[in-house]
């Protein structure tokens, strides 16, 4: 993580810092996690639904392929998700 970031933080308490620390790295994991999700969602739906260069826009084959495609990508995504969530609640353990 960039010192910088921390640059104003450093009158906290170490634990404070390293608390504030970690969340960073959180949000940087998950954000690199939405950004690859999204690239692949756009690598997909463009290589399924694109079918040449002939003009600088979509016809409109293409574009109701690439809604379609999104479309169904992002609902996976979330049901996915979902799944998840349901699976972590099953295994959480009681304070």
């Amino acid at each position: 993580m960039d010192k910088n970031m921390l640059g104003d933080l450093d009158n906290l308490p170490e634990e404070d810092k390293l608390r504030m620390s970690a969340m960073i790295d959180q949000l940087q994991i998950r954000d690199r996690q939405l950004l690859r999700m999204y690239n692949s969602l756009v690598e997909r739906c463009f290589t399924d639904c694109v079918e040449s260069f002939r003009r600088k826009s979509l016809d409109k084959q293409e574009e109701t392929c690439v809604r379609r495609c999104a479309e169904k990508f992002l609902k996976h995504s979330m049901r996915v998700g979902m799944r998840f969530a349901e699976l972590n609640q099953g295994t959480a353990t009681p304070d």
